[in-house]
Formats: structure tokens, C-alpha cells, sequence
């Protein structure tokens, strides 16, 4: 009998090996760690270049009018058709329970 295998292998969770309480859990290679600092840099570079911005808020202010965006809005949204549904009246929506209405 084979009593050193049976005791000492290395016992898998039940389930989902992934999720839960008794999961595996990968370890930590230099791979990920790396990965880990890339992307830490990054978001940094991104949070210094959100609160540096390019434009200052005076620079940045009216630029749309001045390439002329407004107004192309402006016509754009005016010159949409939109669809519109037609009213709907309780005298319509119960039109079909009159059938056997008789007149007198």
C-alpha cells in the first residue's frame, strides 16, 4: 500500500478553483509586478497631465465659438426631424370594448 501519496498530496478546493472562500491563489511573478509599475506610471502620468492642462481655463473659454461649433449645432439640431407619436386619448385605447355597442 502506497500510505505517502494518498496523505501527503496536495489537496485540491472544491468548486470553482478560482472563486471562493478555499480558492487558489496564483502567486506573484516579476512579470506581474512589472506590469503592476506600468501601470502605476501610467496613471500618474495621466493625473499630472489632468491637473496641468494645456489651456487655461481663460484660453479655453469661448473656444467653440470662435471655430464656429455653436452655430453648426445650433443648425444641426434644428434641422433634425424627430419623430414624433401621436397623441394618445383613453377614448383610443378603449375603442376595441365598444364593438357591441348597439344604437337605439
Amino acid at each position: 500500500m502506497r500510505l505517502f501519496p494518498a496523505l501527503f498530496r496536495k489537496k485540491m478546493p472544491n468548486g470553482n478553483i478560482f472563486t471562493g472562500k478555499h480558492r487558489l491563489v496564483r502567486k506573484v511573478t516579476i512579470e506581474d509586478v512589472q506590469k503592476l509599475k506600468n501601470q502605476l506610471q501610467i496613471e500618474e502620468q495621466n493625473m499630472f497631465l489632468l491637473r496641468h492642462p494645456y489651456l487655461s481655463p481663460e484660453q479655453s473659454f469661448g473656444h467653440a465659438r470662435a471655430l464656429g461649433k455653436n452655430e453648426a449645432n445650433t443648425i444641426k439640431t434644428l434641422t433634425k426631424v424627430r419623430p414624433y407619436k401621436e397623441h394618445v386619448t383613453i377614448e383610443s385605447r378603449l375603442a376595441h370594448l365598444r364593438v357591441k355597442e348597439a344604437w337605439e
